[in-house]
């Protein structure tokens, strides 16, 4: 049996919101697996950014002569400056499309790429990463929307994955490139490896061209015929597809009514003034269903950073370098390993995320990189003290448990933050909330890529991985106390429990999913509740 677990048992309540048997597991959908393939490319787009520019800023320091502090801007500056393509990619996606999004996406990527491989200067450098950055943010937030929107119940949780596994991939990619290029001379071989990422957003531009739009996106265009034929194709059974669409059908004509209650001058049932979403009040004044949805996608989000992956993976040279590797072979060689366990463990999370579930791969993964993080932080710190043989075997440990880290994120706080985001929340908030998930994602990821060297100078590096070890030992805390499991509920089973935790009380979930649900009761003189049509407080 599965069911929603927070850390304490259920009630008889919850277990009939978010109970559901599956009996018999339905054949893989080759169609969906290759919408979401397609919709994941987008994150290569960061994951070669993040790869190659760890390695690449060795040879631009050299060549252009930079400071830590515009090495750090150059790195960390990408992760702010995705918060503005995060910011405008909802509305984007809303007006074009998802598909054309993507496409938009690609694009300016494409034209950072140029503009850093070309850039005379450090100026010109931080042109290049503004269009990329840019580029990076619209992919991180269209790729799990688009999947999510196509997906079933069924395989949600593993093709909402797909976006982490191909950054995985992107990075590996990225270390490949440093390697087999750092021959070339300085004022060269830095350019073609930030040249070779137009890559991945022509394979991107062409491979839009088959996808499908998002069956939410064509009702909300009233295309409903259209829709109908996607989710032919994307669901487990014509009945399935039928359901889906009604849902759809419903969240929007929802959002339209409430359009034209305070819109009464417009025209009813305009399919442009509403995208089926709720209004921004509902995510900066939420009510206690909803704050505990943001607080679980927030708190994962903050945290997926906080823990310092990127320091780990932006700035690998710069750790190996102090557990004692010498050449810049031998450093950008041991970044590869690191490239493959990031690669090869988010494969397996993958695999396991609809089956184990996501609460266990969560709290596997941060418990695992905490404890990476205290071996990687006592090696460094003891590799300064050391000598000879036991020189040597900190230094492996130091590779080992860097690699440990990244396995260990890959395989639970990776993939899953990502997933959750993009299901926990109604259908009228979801992409807002996403777009608010991401802008903490990058804010946080900026904040530690920006700060590692200067943090690094203050409390060494060795301190800094005990800071970064601290904060996923607290996250497992978090994640104990406050994530539930969602493996298998459809996305309106997941909003009801929700609701339950907070009011204690069974509703019809599609009505939970639209906000249709009673506000928060208002008692009349003889102490009876009074409402407009039905007994349950609004999520």
């Amino acid at each position: 049996m599965t069911g929603i677990v927070v850390g304490q048992g259920m009630d008889s309540k919850e277990e009939q919101v978010m109970e559901k048997s599956v009996s018999v597991k339905p054949p893989r959908n080759i169609f969906v697996i290759a919408c979401a393939v397609l919709a994941s490319m987008n994150s290569i787009l960061l994951g070669y950014d993040v790869g190659v520019m760890s390695g690449a800023a060795i040879f631009i320091r050299r060549d252009l002569h930079l400071n830590d502090v515009q090495v750090e801007m150059l790195i960390g500056s990408l992760n702010i400056i995705a918060l503005l393509g995060a910011a405008l990619a909802g509305r984007t996606s809303d007006a074009i499309g998802r598909r054309w999004t993507m496409a938009l996406a690609a694009l300016i990527f494409l034209l950072g790429s140029v503009v850093m491989a070309l850039a005379p200067s450090f100026a010109w450098l931080m042109v290049g990463r503004l269009l990329g950055g840019v580029g990076v943010g619209y992919a991180l937030l269209i790729a799990p929307v688009y999947t999510t929107e196509v997906a079933p119940a069924s395989s949600r949780g593993a093709l909402t994955s797909f976006p982490e596994i191909f950054i995985n991939v992107g990075i590996l990619l990225g270390y490949i490139a440093n390697y087999a290029l750092k021959g070339l001379p300085d004022n060269l071989n830095w350019r073609v490896m930030l040249g070779l990422g137009v890559l991945a957003p022509i394979f991107l531009g062409i491979g839009v061209l088959a996808m499908p739009e998002s069956p939410r996106w064509l009702v909300m265009r009233n295309r409903n015929d259209d829709a109908l034929k996607v989710l032919f194709r994307t669901s487990d059974s014509p009945a399935e597809a039928h359901e889906r669409l009604a849902d759809i059908v419903e969240g929007i004509q929802y959002a339209q009514r409430k359009a034209d209650e305070s819109n009464p001058g417009s025209i009813p049932g305009d399919p442009l003034k509403s995208s089926g979403e709720g209004p921004w009040r509902e995510i900066y004044r939420p009510t206690p269903a909803v704050l505990r949805m943001l607080i679980v996608a927030l708190g994962v989000q903050f945290f997926q950073q906080a823990s310092g992956i990127d320091a780990t993976v932006y700035y690998s040279p710069v750790t190996f370098k102090k557990a004692g590797l010498k050449s810049e072979g031998a450093i950008l060689g041991a970044t590869i390993a690191v490239g493959v366990a990031k690669a090869g463990f988010v494969v397996v999370a993958a695999f396991l995320i609809d089956r184990v579930g996501r609460r266990p791969l969560l709290l596997t993964s941060t418990i695992g990189s905490t404890v990476s993080l205290l071996a990687l932080a006592l090696a460094l710190a003891f590799i300064g003290r050391a000598t000879g043989a036991a020189h040597q075997l900190a230094a492996y440990v130091a590779v080992i448990a860097a690699c440990g880290n990244v396995a260990f994120f890959s395989i639970g706080m990776g993939p899953v933050n990502w997933v959750l985001s993009s299901e926990i929340f109604p259908l009228r908030l979801r992409a807002k909330a996403s777009s608010l998930g991401v802008a903490v994602n990058r804010t946080m990821s900026g904040v530690v890529s920006l700060s590692f060297l200067s943090v690094a100078k203050a409390i060494t590096v060795p301190g800094t991985f005990f800071l970064f070890a601290a904060i996923s030992g607290l996250c497992a805390v978090f994640i104990y106390v406050y994530v539930p499991e969602t493996k298998g509920k459809t996305l309106e089973q997941i909003v009801a429990y929700f609701h339950m935790k907070h009011s204690g009380k069974t509703s019809n979930p599609s009505e939970l999913e639209l906000g249709e649900s009673q506000e928060p009761s208002r008692h009349t003189n003889d102490g009876d509740a009074e409402r407009g049509g039905g007994t349950l407080t609004s999520i």
